[in-house]
Formats: C-alpha cells, structure tokens, sequence
C-alpha cells in the first residue's frame, strides 16, 4: 500500500517543479533569438528577460497553488 507523502518529499518535489519552470521559460526568449542571428547584447537581454519572467511565473504559480493548498487545509 502506498503512504502518504512526507513534508520532506513533497518539499523536494515543488522544489523540482519550481527550477523545471524555471528553465523551460529562462530557455525560450535566448533560444528563439538565436534563429534571428542576435548580437552578444541582444542574447544576454534575452536571456536576462527569460530569467526575470521565469522569475515572475514561478512567484506566480507558487501564490496560486499555497492559496489552494491553505484552502484545504483550513477544511480538515
């Protein structure tokens, strides 16, 4: 039978989810830059407004999903 997941584990799973998210959107804007020949500039701006966006959609997501988990929580 299968237990329920620990603190610990659950933690270490968001935590994966969250840098998952992370890369996968810091990656786009650089990697879609380069099929039009940028500059070194242009790559690092891309790249610095992929990490801020990334930044800013893990922020998000992790507000949204703590305001469903309190919900249930408070329901126990």
């Amino acid at each position: 039978m299968v237990e329920p997941m620990s603190r610990e584990e659950r933690d270490a799973g968001n935590r994966k989810i969250k840098i998952g998210f992370l890369v996968l959107v810091a990656a786009s804007p650089p990697l879609i830059t380069l099929l039009g020949d940028p500059t070194v500039v242009q790559l690092a701006v891309a790249a610095g407004g992929g990490l801020l966006l990334g930044l800013l959609v893990v922020w998000y997501l992790g507000r949204l999903a703590s305001e469903f988990t309190a919900g249930s929580r408070r329901l126990r």
